[in-house]
């Protein structure tokens, strides 16, 4: 494979037009530039070079993360990793049927009109749609896969024609519309670095991660010791630029230092809308956006609940894992591992409905919830990474640094910046809201120490 290859698909995995856009919403507008620009200098390029060293020395790891950490430490280690990996799905399965009613609903009607419906009755369809995903879920997920790769690609595209139409909109249309001025100050970008914006840098970091996807890739390329790190500093800049403009193109619509308070909720479609409008097509590409976004998170679920189950079960030593959780029907769907999902999500559906009144505040909780959650995973990579670094006689295509105090110190340094930052992300001044941001990450992950008892209690019923 050549580098522009590693570098598309990277790209790819990590980037998307949703992160913008809470970018945007979260960091006060345009001043989220310099924030993209310090998360991924200062993070996502040790990261994914981390991730690119760990998978072109353990090339013949199809497990991921769990066999990078059974080689580096142990296998209970590796299934403590296993099981990270997928219980911080939990909160993002939870996500998804929202976005599938709010992408349905402007598809449909063409506005924000979701976000003042009653917040119990959007979460009992959400409850539907969750329990309808878990129908599809048990006849595989073959055809899903093309679905989602579908819609994904259609989504994508869109998002680089939104960026490109918005910003040549006013030289193309002239004076037929009406835009922002975006400030030309250099104050106007400068982060206000206080409490609240380190308390949101995880949604930041969670934007950032998912490149371990790439790791299998590093030995297909041509010169991975020379071509890795070149399309990794290649598709940061791409990534780096592709914010910039993106962030322009939404100043350019909304108010460029102090965004609506909806914008999590409405804002991509509230762009796509005043896109259309620009150029006279009405709401054709809100209309088109909204529905690639719902099939795209409909068949994501479906996924989540299928590959996190199977990477646990069929990764993990037999002595951690309950031999019942390895029950699967004609399909080769793991059912009681499902039921497990069903139980676990339906609680996080329900839970912060005592605590939440409105659709844009549960958007917003479940955003922050998910950035504080799954990043814990990176976490086990680049333990790996400094686990690797105590090891002798590791050979590897790609290396991204050969000395071992250096190579510990980065990884200490991304494992302690993403700890760091998913603790404070638990902030919130809804005391509620607080509360679910300290437990959930706490009690899905502590759930992981009983699955062990289970399983050695189940051996001795079957030797006694």
């Amino acid at each position: 494979m050549t580098w522009k290859a590693i570098t598309l698909m990277a790209f790819m995995t990590v980037w998307g037009f949703g992160n913008v856009v809470n970018g945007y919403a979260y960091f006060n507008g345009v001043k989220s530039i310099v924030s993209w620009v310090i998360v991924f200098v200062l993070y996502f390029i040790p990261y994914s070079l981390i991730v690119g060293e760990l998978g072109s020395t353990f090339k013949e790891s199809g497990a991921g993360v769990s066999a990078w950490i059974e080689k580096t430490f142990s296998k209970r280690l590796a299934y403590y990793a296993g099981w990270t990996y997928w219980v911080v799905h939990m909160p993002y399965i939870s996500q998804k049927p929202l976005n599938v009613v709010i992408a349905a609903s402007w598809a449909i009607y063409g506005d924000k009109r979701l976000s003042t419906y009653n917040i119990v009755h959007v979460q009992i369809v959400c409850i539907l749609i969750f329990l309808c995903v878990l129908a599809f879920a048990q006849f595989g997920v073959k055809m899903v896969k093309h679905f989602c790769s579908v819609a994904g690609m259609v989504s994508i595209v869109l998002s680089f024609m939104f960026i490109l139409m918005a910003v040549s909109a006013p030289a193309i249309r002239g004076t037929e519309i009406t835009i922002n001025a975006v400030p030309q100050d250099l104050a106007s970008y400068i982060p206000d670095f206080n409490f609240g914006y380190f308390a949101s840098f995880s949604i930041l970091i969670f934007a950032v991660g998912g490149c371990e996807k790439i790791s299998p890739y590093v030995n297909k390329m041509n010169k991975p010791g020379k071509d890795f790190p070149k399309s990794i500093i290649f598709m940061t800049i791409m990534v780096v630029v592709c914010a910039v403009i993106g962030t322009i193109a939404l100043a350019l619509m909304f108010d460029p230092l102090n965004p609506p308070k909806d914008m999590v909720t409405n804002g991509a479609y509230q762009a796509f809308q005043q896109l259309g409008n620009w150029y006279g097509v009405g709401d054709i590409f809100v209309k088109i956006y909204a529905l690639s976004i719902a099939i795209t998170n409909f068949a994501v679920m479906i996924l989540s609940i299928d590959a996190p189950l199977r990477i646990l079960i069929e990764s993990s030593d037999e002595q951690f894992i309950p031999a019942k959780l390895k029950k699967q029907n004609k399909h080769g769907t793991y059912t009681n591992g499902t039921i497990m999902i069903t139980i676990i999500v339906l609680i996080l559906l329900i839970i912060p409905l005592f605590g939440i009144g409105g659709v844009n505040d549960m958007v917003s909780f479940l955003i922050k919830l998910n950035s504080v959650c799954m990043p814990l995973r990176y976490l086990w990579v680049f333990l790996a990474y400094f686990g690797l670094k105590r090891l002798l006689n590791q050979k590897a295509e790609y290396v991204m640094t050969k000395n071992a105090l250096i190579g510990k110190i980065l990884g200490a340094w991304c494992f302690g910046v993403t700890a760091l930052f998913c603790i404070l992300g638990m902030h919130n001044n809804n005391i509620y809201i607080m509360i679910l941001n300290v437990l959930t990450p706490f009690v899905l992950i502590g759930l992981g120490l009983i699955m062990p008892y289970i399983a050695k209690k189940q051996r001795e019923k079957l030797q006694n």
